[in-house]
């Protein structure tokens, strides 16, 4: 397993050794102590996974309390996955990492609690699979837009075309209205 930095030093590209051979490959997505000697030594509490269509945007989603840290990966599609710094006390507030996961590169993606996430389906479909420290909790639950002009993600849209978005998502809060976490 290796880690790579990102321009947020907390948000970490994870690698795993893949073992391939004729019969296909093998892999350890998860293991406690291999996370642990990376720097992630959160317990995660959820599993979730997700499908979408092509074009499909989910998010940015985070909760203001019970904030939840997620290990993110694809195991069918491509995605672009992305971060936003929503710690108000952070030097990279407001700053965004956005990155490529999809079931061939097998790449995962570690957000610690204290960003928004959400991911855009590049592919025709894909299945998104992440553990999170903290159960789901509805009534917390906040969007931040994700067409933010102040945050300006680079969405590698489809065509130049518009996501395809949930209501809530639609509705999101811009950054200068959202409710925001105090740096821990």
């Amino acid at each position: 397993m290796q880690a790579s930095p990102t321009r947020i030093a907390e948000i970490q590209i994870v690698s795993p050794e893949v073992l391939s051979d004729q019969r296909g490959f093998f892999f350890e997505s998860y293991r406690k102590s291999d996370f642990a000697s990376l720097g992630i030594g959160d317990e995660f509490v959820q599993d979730n996974q997700s499908g979408s269509s092509g074009g499909v945007l989910r998010g940015l989603h985070y909760q203001i309390k019970h904030a939840q840290g997620k290990l993110v990966r694809v195991v069918a599609g491509e995605i672009f996955d992305v971060a936003v710094d929503l710690r108000r006390e952070s030097p990279t507030f407001g700053d965004w990492i956005g990155v490529k996961l999809s079931a061939a590169n097998r790449r995962m993606l570690w957000i610690p609690a204290g960003f928004a996430h959400g991911f855009y389906t590049i592919s025709e479909w894909a299945e998104v699979v992440y553990k999170v420290t903290d159960y789901y909790t509805p009534e917390w639950e906040r969007t931040l837009r994700w067409n933010d002009p102040q945050v300006n993600i680079a969405w590698p849209l489809m065509n130049g075309h518009d996501p395809i978005l949930s209501k809530k998502d639609a509705d999101g809060a811009l950054l200068e209205d959202a409710e925001t976490y105090p740096q821990s």
